[in-house]
């Protein structure tokens, strides 16, 4: 059976990433992991696509911080729009969002972007594995499914470091309550103390694979989490003959073969020798640099202010409009290719070839 795909039709307004989100709650799901919950203050409603995230600009001292961010929600649920954020060792962003912002405050956000999900891949069987706060876009897509009242046949493993830190657990459990369709398979590194743990403890592995989804070379495998992880997926599904074009990941961090795979804007590869310039046509300034330095940093050097939030051109946060001049650009997914014909590039990862003029 295959999942219908996620069309949402409104009569009323759509909210576009113009307006500013005001957050309306926020959930406690895990030591440092809470869900933030937002809201359009007009009352316009989200349409995305499960599996998709939002950039979010957080106002952290020192200047604005752009952070990208998987939506946890569901598009089946329009009222609002919640992501699920994990503050790591050396967070700022993260940070800053659990210790400061609170229901009634406003931050700006970009319009739902990316292409991690389940609706580009239609199936009857999916795997979807997971570890930490990979588990946002999951459990949007498993939402998705759940709503639609018919969900496909979902093998859901998420790795956690202890039973306490699996996140939506509740959540999860009560789907999987209602749908037989939607199977649970939780991993723990440890137990937590006085608390009897009965499911599979250790690390994700091949035999793992073999007996929580014994028909994996049916299904489409959909995965996220930190890159080492991700990697030892990969290289299990590999090692078990796994056909990779059926295999899916969500990152933030690129890859060479991502980066090889992805369309090149412009026909030249820079030279480190070779000197640049970028005029930026709405500063009026304009910026000597060399072919292998980025709008970005050109333009950060310049002391001119791009929003970015990944570097490394998967976000979209930093697409700007390209006036005239050729750019050599590879992007993780973070452009469209029509964007790329109507003259926009992605500051972050185009490279200036001679002269280049840009919206700026």
């Amino acid at each position: 059976m295959r999942v219908p795909q996620p069309t949402i039709s409104h009569p009323v307004q759509v909210w576009d990433g113009t307006e500013m989100l005001e957050c309306v709650s926020i959930i406690p799901e895990a030591p440092d992991v809470a869900s933030f919950c937002f809201q359009s203050p007009t009352g316009a409603l989200f349409s995305y696509v499960p599996g998709q995230f939002l950039t979010l600009e957080l106002p952290v001292p020192g200047g604005p911080l752009y952070r990208t961010y998987t939506i946890s929600s569901s598009p089946s649920r329009p009222m609002s729009v919640s992501v699920t954020v994990k503050a790591q060792k050396g967070s700022i962003g993260t940070r800053w969002m659990l210790d400061n912002l609170q229901p009634g405050m406003r931050i700006r956000a970009s319009a739902p972007a990316g292409t991690f999900s389940s609706h580009h891949h239609p199936s009857e069987k999916y795997l979807f594995i997971s570890a930490g706060s990979g588990i946002t876009p999951m459990i949007s897509m498993t939402t998705w499914m759940f709503d639609l009242g018919r969900p496909a046949d979902v093998v859901f493993v998420n790795c956690a470091r202890r039973p306490s830190e699996i996140i939506f657990r509740q959540r999860l459990e009560h789907m999987a309550s209602r749908f037989p369709e939607i199977d649970l398979k939780f991993v723990v590194e440890e137990t937590d103390r006085y608390q009897p743990w009965t499911g599979y403890q250790g690390t994700f592995n091949q035999l793992m694979l073999g007996l929580m989804a014994p028909d994996y070379l049916e299904r489409e495998v959909f995965c996220c989490g930190p890159e080492p992880f991700m990697q030892a997926v990969r290289e299990a599904l590999t090692g078990l003959g796994f056909p990779m074009e059926r295999y899916h990941q969500e990152s933030f961090h690129p890859s060479l073969a991502e980066e090889a795979a992805n369309p090149v804007e412009g026909d030249v590869v820079p030279d480190e020798a070779a000197p640049a310039e970028v005029a930026f046509a709405l500063s009026g300034v304009t910026q000597t640099c060399a072919e292998t330095d980025t709008i970005l940093a050109t333009a950060r050097t310049a002391g001119l202010n791009i929003p970015s939030g990944c570097t490394f051109g998967v976000c979209g946060t930093c697409k700007i409009k390209k006036v005239s001049g050729q750019v050599h650009m590879v992007h993780n997914g973070g452009i469209t290719d029509e964007d790329i014909e109507a003259g926009y590039v992605l500051a972050c990862c185009s490279h200036p070839i001679g002269k280049v003029e840009v919206e700026v």
